[in-house]
């Protein structure tokens, strides 16, 4: 892809500014979501009754955020916007938020504590978790086949075992299953962080 011309990118760069606040706003609840329920589970500890792995898969989403922020910046000189460009990221953005929503509810009134609620909705939280992680081969794939293929058969490797792996993890309530597959993801998305995103 030829590097647009500067009066071209300076109004891709300004059209993504007005893009970019709906993301920070979406992308900023769902931090804020979280962080209150990080802040309430400290202030609270015994109340709350914590559940080791719905505790991480809580942090993981925090990364995800984190990362999708950071890595939905390079679409400022990559992509030409329409309206159904700018409806799916904002979609998919939305999706990362309703995740969070689900992972830590606004009350736990009918469960006994975290891990009765987690596995209570385990099939949402990892149905919804699979989905994005196939949007997310569609939004590699919006800013270029070179960028896409640029990441090699990793990018379509990882997606298709988190979609099996969560497909798994609605159907199972084994929790030697979920405990591994928490750590695992969490190694994996902090190394695939480090690896592919550490600089813009």
């Amino acid at each position: 892809m030829q590097p647009p011309e500067p009066d071209h990118a300076v109004s891709l760069a300004s059209q993504y500014l007005h893009i970019r606040v709906l993301l920070g706003m979406v992308v900023g609840l769902g931090l804020t979501h979280l962080l209150r329920h990080f802040a309430r589970i400290i202030d609270r500890p015994v109340r709350e009754r914590v559940y080791w792995v719905h505790l991480l898969w809580a942090v993981s989403m925090f990364l995800y955020l984190l990362h999708f922020w950071w890595w939905e910046f390079r679409l400022v000189n990559m992509v030409h916007w329409t309206f159904l460009l700018y409806l799916f990221i904002a979609l998919y953005a939305l999706l990362l938020y309703l995740l969070c929503a689900i992972i830590f509810p606004d009350s736990l009134d009918g469960y006994r504590d975290y891990r009765d609620y987690f596995f209570s909705r385990r099939k949402w939280f990892f149905g919804l978790l699979g989905l994005a992680y196939v949007v997310d081969l569609a939004d590699t794939w919006i800013k270029g086949r070179g960028y896409f293929e640029g990441f090699g058969p990793e990018l379509e490797l990882r997606s298709l075992a988190y979609v099996v792996l969560c497909a798994i993890a609605m159907i199972t309530p084994n929790r030697r299953f979920h405990a591994v597959f928490v750590i695992a993801s969490l190694a994996y998305q902090v190394s695939w962080i480090v690896r592919q995103f550490e600089t813009l």
